[in-house]
């Protein structure tokens, strides 16, 4: 028995140390941001689609939540499948992921209700150079994660950069962050690109959420007045008794 709660303490600690060594930013969610939601299925589409899928989740269901018109998402997001009642996958066989990547990457479809949004905002805007790896890059918030920076292109190539400053009474090189060159967009433009697709991916973990949210608002209206009712019921029955 003794043994069982040691197992049972010590699952948690391990658990907690494998989180990320470094804070996670916060991507200001907003699931009612239509332009928003529909740059992040743009992105997403355009970049993650080629080994990522989204096996629980439909195109049609997308395009109408996020208000697209079907034509028009069939047409430039839609890129596999062939019916708007599909769902998304990807083209990529398993069986070839699995030898090119060490193991097939993972669906997406709940990736943010697992991992947090704030846990993907974080990792894809920490990417950096860094010989040996096998894809040349690795992760401050993943570190030797197994996934190139698909992305490179709209970030540039960050890089860690170093400061000299005085520590302990002698000048040192100290670690002051990540800094990204030659990229199509500026640090403020990929972050807002970044926090598009974490927004949609947040979407897809949970498609309903605000309609579920409308739903329990409505339900605790209901619960106050039937509450409300029912406590005048009850002095009314024991003002007979009395």
């Amino acid at each position: 028995m003794k043994k069982w709660i040691a197992l049972l303490l010590f699952v948690p600690s391990v658990a907690f140390a494998a989180g990320p060594s470094i804070p996670l930013d916060d991507p200001e969610i907003d699931l009612t941001d239509k332009a928003s939601l529909q740059n992040g299925a743009k992105m997403f589409m355009n970049y993650c689609l080629g080994c990522h899928q989204m096996q629980y989740q439909r195109y049609q269901r997308t395009f109408n939540d996020l208000e697209i018109p079907e034509e028009l998402g069939q047409k430039y997001l839609q890129f596999t499948g062939v019916k708007v009642s599909d769902y998304i996958t990807s083209p990529m066989p398993a069986e070839n992921s699995a030898t090119w990547f060490g193991a097939p990457p993972p669906d997406l479809t709940l990736v943010a209700r697992v991992r947090g949004p704030e846990w993907i905002y974080t990792y894809m805007r920490t990417f950096y150079a860094e010989e040996g790896k096998t894809f040349g890059v690795n992760n401050e918030v993943f570190p030797n994660v197994g996934m190139p920076h698909v992305l490179e292109s709209l970030q540039g190539t960050p890089r860690k950069t170093y400061e000299q400053r005085m520590v302990d009474g002698s000048m040192k090189d100290v670690y002051v962050g990540l800094q990204a060159s030659g990229g199509q967009m500026t640090a403020d433009e990929y972050d807002n690109a970044i926090r598009d697709l974490v927004n949609f991916l947040e979407y897809t973990g949970e498609p309903a959420k605000l309609q579920s949210q409308e739903i329990g608002k409505g339900v605790l209206i209901f619960i106050v007045i039937f509450f409300i009712f029912a406590y005048l019921l009850k002095k009314d029955y024991w003002r007979d008794l009395k």
